[in-house]
């Protein structure tokens, strides 16, 4: 039998990048997979669209996801929005737009779906970033956002523990993204961007979005039944040495 049969998985920011990974991974191990983002693309057995930002919106597309395949004992919320610029050129607006997504939606799908997880439990993963920890004027609103969705998963996970709900975060560092490679095509020199971040790396290489995915479906299976309230950095060795 695989890992995941008889699971039902809800998975935000299932368009594009890491949370595409993670549905197809999760769709793999046996898990029904209802995808969600804020655009069409989305390649799962359930295609929702909704705003990260719209309690109704989210409202109704656990709805139907529940309706669909049955309610969701597995919540991955990829999904993420991102500014480039330090705290000094980056409006307030941003830093709450950020937040919102970022963080206050975490906090509605968390609202939204653990009421319904089975009495058995479930298992949340939320994708933190290894700029949670580190000082980073080129991400400042982002990172901002990463490091306190790190506290929600620990005080969420303390929360959840009664009803066997456990909550754990990745923390990635560069994973090989057509996100990504937007970033270093805005630079005068798109090959020496890429090059400059391997460098940041000591494995020596940008991650993929199918190693994160790996990592989800560990934390989500019941292999990690006695795992809560953790961040687990994915970075190549990059939290090592911050360079």
């Amino acid at each position: 039998m695989k890992t995941l049969s008889g699971h039902v998985a809800l998975v935000t920011g299932a368009a594009s990048g890491i949370g595409a990974a993670i549905v197809a991974r999760l769709q793999a191990e046996g898990a029904r997979v209802a995808g969600l983002d804020v655009k069409p693309g989305a390649v799962s057995d359930l295609n929702l669209i909704a705003d990260m930002r719209s309690t109704p919106a989210l409202e109704a597309a656990v709805a139907q996801a529940t309706k669909s395949l049955g309610a969701p004992d597995i919540l991955v919320h990829a999904a993420a929005a991102s500014f480039p610029g330090g705290v000094f050129d980056t409006d307030p607006q941003t830093f709450l737009d950020l937040y919102d997504v970022n963080v206050v939606g975490a906090v509605r799908l968390l609202q939204l779906c653990t009421p319904g997880m089975s009495p058995l439990g479930g298992a949340v993963v939320f994708l933190s970033s290894i700029n949670a920890d580190y000082a980073t004027p080129t991400l400042a609103a982002y990172a901002a956002t990463k490091a306190a969705l790190n506290n929600l998963v620990k005080t969420a996970a303390l929360e959840l523990a009664p009803s066997k709900i456990r909550v754990n975060a990745i923390a990635p560092a560069s994973i090989d993204t057509p996100l990504l490679r937007e970033s270093f095509a805005r630079t005068a020199d798109p090959e020496e961007a890429r090059i400059k971040n391997v460098a940041r790396h000591p494995l020596g290489r940008l991650g993929s979005a199918e190693e994160v995915a790996e990592l989800v479906l560990f934390l989500a299976s019941d292999r990690a039944q006695w795992i809560t309230g953790s961040v687990y950095p994915i970075d190549g060795g990059a939290g090592v040495t911050r360079r």
